[in-house]
């Protein structure tokens, strides 16, 4: 008994502190050494005695009193004297167990963030409808520009016989005398450490804290009917495919007339035979005659905002890049835009007439090395390469 801890240190507080502060602090402790919430801490069940210990006296004023002013042997009279008589209020520590009296619904609440009985009640009563998915598909052009569009769905409508009350009209639904209407009911259960007390919906009403006698025909008592509704929604301009368009509020009501989810549609955007994206760029792939690519030309190419001219210089490469800057897709939801970016192919002609091959082979006999770079680099190698291996 001479090396009990001080019970101030106990519970984390500092000599002085609030009524509020100490409540504040057991409730903590005891949670955090609870032997029900620690199965695996060996120390968990005599911490956990500790903490109550330290309670009992420390939230008594007049057991406070004497403390602060005596310590120990203000408040247990066998303290020092080797004695294993009961004090303040405990029996036999390290003989058996006595009434440790802890509300574990409350510590649960604490815990993952419940805000007290009158939270928890409305809780139980009304519910957060559910949220819909739904598959959206636009075009294209619609990603790119936004467009208005309109879903049809079937959601969760609060009953027009009953206006949601689940009750037959010209009656109510009557307070549960089980719960006497909180929607919850307390229970205790004795245990090796004491008593231990929890709060769970009540079974008989299903939480609600009210009891429908007489059911509303049209929704059979649950206040709900499915209904066919169209929710207008607008898709913005640079949405991109698989993307998520959140409609708040637009989903399932809430049982006992809880607020409404939301409404989730997945964005599919159709394939365009025109263009590819890439973020908010834009591609598009115009094929060139030999001519064109040779000699140069003025050229109409397609953007989301229609034809632009584009000058092709003279001798262009088959896979050349031109970009449009700005011309390509709106960055959603800020400033902006990406660019339009056009690549050329070179279309080698086919089916030529005879006078059409006469004269490509004169254009052809024409024409040296000095016109073909590549060509004239490639047989500048093979003519190093020959000289390397002769000389080898």
């Amino acid at each position: 008994m001479a090396n009990k801890k001080d019970y101030y240190e106990v519970l984390g507080l500092k000599k002085g502190a609030s009524d509020d502060e100490i409540k504040k602090a057991f409730r903590q402790q005891a949670k955090k050494y609870h032997p029900d919430l620690n199965p695996d801490n060996p120390d968990a069940e005599k911490n956990f005695k500790e903490v109550n210990e330290a309670n009992e006296v420390l939230s008594d004023p007049q057991k406070r009193q004497k403390y602060d002013a005596y310590g120990h042997a203000g408040v247990d009279p066998s303290y020092g004297g080797g004695g294993a008589g009961g004090f303040g209020g405990f029996s036999g520590f390290g003989g058996g167990a006595q009434d440790i009296n802890i509300d574990l619904g409350d510590i649960f609440d604490n815990l993952f963030g419940g805000g007290g009985s009158s939270r928890r009640n409305a809780s139980a009563k009304e519910q957060q409808g559910a949220d819909i998915s739904v598959k959206l598909e636009v075009s294209f052009m619609d990603a790119c520009k936004g467009v208005n569009r309109e879903i049809e769905i079937n959601r969760h409508e609060p009953c027009d016989t009953c206006k949601g009350s689940g009750a037959k009209p010209g009656t109510n639904p009557v307070t549960c005398s089980e719960c006497s209407g909180s929607g919850r009911v307390r229970y205790q259960q004795r245990t090796l450490f004491g008593i231990s007390q929890s709060i769970a919906p009540c079974q008989r009403c299903g939480g609600k804290g009210k009891l429908v006698e007489s059911p509303c025909t049209a929704c059979s008592g649950h206040g709900r009917i499915q209904k066919k509704v169209k929710i207008p929604v607008t898709v913005p301009a640079g949405i991109d495919d698989g993307q998520i368009l959140c409609v708040r509020g637009e989903g399932h009501t809430g049982a006992g007339g809880g607020s409404r989810g939301d409404l989730n549609a997945h964005i599919v955007i159709r394939n365009d035979t025109v263009f590819k994206r890439d973020g908010f760029d834009i591609y598009c792939e115009i094929p060139l005659t030999y001519s064109q690519a040779a000699l140069g030309a003025e050229i109409e190419v397609p953007t989301i905002d229609g034809s632009v001219t584009l000058t092709i210089p003279e001798g262009t490469q088959p896979d050349t890049v031109f970009r449009l800057r700005g011309k390509g897709i709106q960055r959603l939801r800020r400033e902006g835009r990406g660019d339009a970016k056009v690549s050329v192919s070179i279309e080698v002609p086919k089916n030529l007439t005879k006078h059409q091959k006469d004269l490509l082979k004169k254009l052809d006999e024409a024409m040296t090395d000095k016109n073909f770079a590549k060509r004239e680099n490639f047989f500048e190698k093979i003519k190093k390469f020959k000289k390397w291996t002769s000389s080898n």
